[in-house]
């Protein structure tokens, strides 16, 4: 449907995202679009930028129907006394084309473009060393069982069976300190995570210190890693030999990476030397944690910072557990925005992806918000972002969103200021010294636990005593 062209302000550029906008400003949103080719040719009911926004307050009100959320949007303006009689708040069908003729790109590029580490010097929990400390981990999300997206993602099979949903694998580059996502890379749940790491190697940097799970681990990609200048901390799994070359005095070991095959051809005497640049020059560090529970687990990590004075072995193992950062990062997005059905709710392949980039950039969003609110609070209050609720947080920003719309840059920024104080009120008590088994709340495919009574936590009254292993007399 079209109206007719005017040219005074129209009444949807008053719409907007409430404080979010402070990132996502009018004038970014409309560069995008232009990028993209999504810039309307004819004045609409739904212009463009207002569809991005809509699209991202869906990410907002998750459990929200279609017109509800664009109600949501457009509250205040009748308040603010700028609504028009002859506009009126589209159909769900007109809404769903809308959200069609978008399309995914433009909320991937408004990703790419906004998000990048937002730690500044002196941020609490963002450093080691001088390095930015950033993890990459993954999740695996359930979408709707329609025909397009079983086609494009398909379902887990299992014991006969397959999976309820079709499901969508997301990895990730965040920032621990921040708890900011900065990159991700979207596939079918076939796709394994290794091979979606290597479509986010180019947001790899020298300073960063990238820190990752043993799932990642693979020799090509470790060298390909390596290749970017960022230094690398990974877990590796017990089943990996590595050869000790020289013991350093901080218990660590110098060793060597070699492919897979080259390894298997020394062994059996088909290969008697070896090319300088297949050798990958590592680091390893074993510890185990040995005040949780009768069996601690023994931990290696490899990492490619040789100098044992620039990091001891003890700092780097006590510093792989800011991994966990990011893995309540992710359960931030899996859990709190999206609804308990943990479902979401686009029912093709393509809406889908601009879903899931439409919630990064809502979770960057707040998390930027969260970030401002710590630093505000001044370098004498020692505030770390960690002691800031993200729900908390999340919900400052919904009331934002149908309090404020159309405000002027004035009232925004008078807005930002008082979420900001809102979000400092209460401060989130600290880490709870505490375990759980490693297992799922729900069925899934896998061999996975499901979570049943009997699997309770354990909680400590101290922090965990790591013990680094050393051959060194």
């Amino acid at each position: 449907m079209t109206v007719p062209a005017t040219p005074s302000r129209r009444f949807t550029d008053g719409i907007s995202i409430g404080v979010l906008t402070r990132l996502l400003d009018r004038d970014l949103v409309d560069e995008v679009l232009a990028d993209t080719g999504r810039r309307e040719k004819r004045t609409r009911l739904l212009p463009a930028r207002v569809v991005v926004y809509w699209v991202l307050a869906l990410c907002l009100f998750f459990e929200d129907s279609y017109e509800e959320v664009m109600r949501k949007l457009v509250n205040g303006l009748r308040f603010l006394g700028t609504w028009r009689d002859d506009w009126h708040v589209p159909t769900t069908s007109a809404l769903s084309q809308a959200r069609q003729r978008l399309g995914a790109e433009p909320l991937q590029v408004l990703f790419e473009r906004v998000a990048v580490p937002m730690a500044r010097p002196g941020t609490k929990g963002a450093w080691f060393h001088g390095w930015r400390v950033m993890a990459v981990d993954g999740l695996v999300l359930d979408v709707p069982d329609t025909d397009d997206n079983v086609a494009v993602f398909g379902k887990k099979s299992h014991g006969g069976g397959e999976s309820p949903f079709p499901q969508v694998r997301v990895v990730g580059l965040g920032e621990c300190g921040t708890h900011a996502i900065v990159a991700a890379a979207i596939d079918s749940w076939r796709v394994y995570e290794r091979e979606l790491l290597t479509r986010i190697l180019d947001d790899l940097e020298p300073g960063m210190l990238v820190v990752a799970d043993r799932g990642f681990f693979g020799y090509e990609l470790w060298k390909q890693a390596t290749e970017t200048g960022a230094d690398l901390l990974w877990r590796l799994k017990n089943s990996v030999e590595v050869p000790v070359l020289e013991w350093l005095p901080d218990g660590s070991f110098r060793s060597e990476l070699l492919p897979r095959q080259v390894k298997v051809d020394l062994k059996r005497g088909k290969q008697r030397t070896v090319r300088p640049e297949m050798r990958l020059p590592i680091r390893v560090v074993e510890y185990m944690v040995t005040n949780r529970g009768d069996q601690p687990e023994t931990i290696r990590l490899i990492t490619t910072i040789m100098d044992h004075e620039l990091a001891a072995a003890a700092e780097l193992a006590a510093l792989y557990r800011q991994r966990w950062e990011f893995e309540l990062t992710l359960d931030e997005v899996e859990t709190h925005q999206i609804s308990h059905s943990r479902v979401l709710r686009s029912k093709s392949a393509d809406l889908v992806r601009q879903e899931i980039w439409a919630l990064l950039l809502t979770h960057y969003a707040v998390r930027d918000l969260m970030h401002e609110a710590a630093d505000d609070a001044g370098p004498d209050d020692g505030l770390d972002v960690d002691e800031l609720s993200f729900v908390r947080s999340l919900n400052a920003v919904r009331r934002q969103v149908t309090n404020q719309a159309g405000f002027s840059p004035h009232r925004l920024k008078r807005a930002i200021i008082e979420t900001c104080e809102e979000i400092r009120q209460r401060r989130t008590r600290g880490r709870r010294h505490r375990s759980y088994p490693r297992v799922v709340k729900r069925s899934q495919v896998g061999d996975k636990l499901i979570k049943r009574p009997n699997h309770i936590g354990a909680r400590y009254d101290k922090p965990a005593e790591l013990h680094v292993f050393s051959k060194i007399a």
